[in-house]
């Protein structure tokens, strides 16, 4: 179910990719936001996760480990498959489902007391955007929080990527009921110097 304009690029480098995505803690990537995790564990039973473009499963993995019952949703099979084999025995369900709709993820219903995007919501346009808010946004259950990552700099040859606006998420997450909860800034994790991030935290009012 993969959208082949957003994630050109991805199978053909899919076994290089795996340990570069690897190659880093979560906890490095997130730093700036850990402390705006939700609790894993609510009413005694697992909170529930969903990592967005998930990859080869390094953040889902991770919020496993932590705890929360995960669904990872990752389009392109050659990162999906690595991610399966690496993460085994973790309480990871994936799935193959693509923004900007997520249809499989829709059909179903549910809401997750965490939702993340790390370094994918740069790979759509302006209108497909405006269409993957409407989907993410009703996944986010009441009390809980969308975590996103957007990339500024030099597009990688092959791939597709836009410089998205800070300001344009909050507003169009707020229009679906998400408030800012955090915004913060970080250079690149890989040292690429002409390459920074935003980082943004929004809630849904409990």
């Amino acid at each position: 179910m993969s959208n082949p304009a957003s994630t050109a690029g991805y199978a053909e480098a899919a076994d290089t990719l795996v340990r570069t995505y690897e190659s880093i803690r979560f906890e490095d990537v997130h730093d700036g936001i850990l402390h705006l995790i939700p609790e894993p564990h609510r009413d005694g039973r697992p909170g529930s996760a969903l990592d967005i473009g998930a990859g080869t499963g390094r953040d889902a993995a991770a919020l496993a480990r932590r705890g929360f019952a995960v669904t990872a949703a990752e389009p392109t099979a050659e990162l999906r498959d690595h991610g399966q084999r690496l993460h085994a025995g973790l309480d990871i369900r994936w799935l193959d489902d693509a923004l900007p709709d997520l249809p499989r993820l829709t059909a179903t219903g549910e809401t997750f007391n965490l939702v993340m995007l790390t370094a994918v919501w740069m790979h759509l346009d302006a209108a497909e955007r405006t269409r993957a808010m409407a989907a993410v946004a009703p996944l986010v259950a009441k009390g809980g929080r969308l975590a996103l990552s957007l990339r500024h700099g030099p597009v990688p040859e092959g791939r597709r990527m836009f410089d998205v606006p800070a300001d344009e998420v909050v507003a169009t997450a707020a229009h679906y009921g998400l408030a800012l909860l955090h915004r913060s800034h970080r250079s690149d994790m890989f040292d690429r110097g002409d390459v920074h991030w935003d980082l943004l935290v929004l809630e849904r009012p409990a």
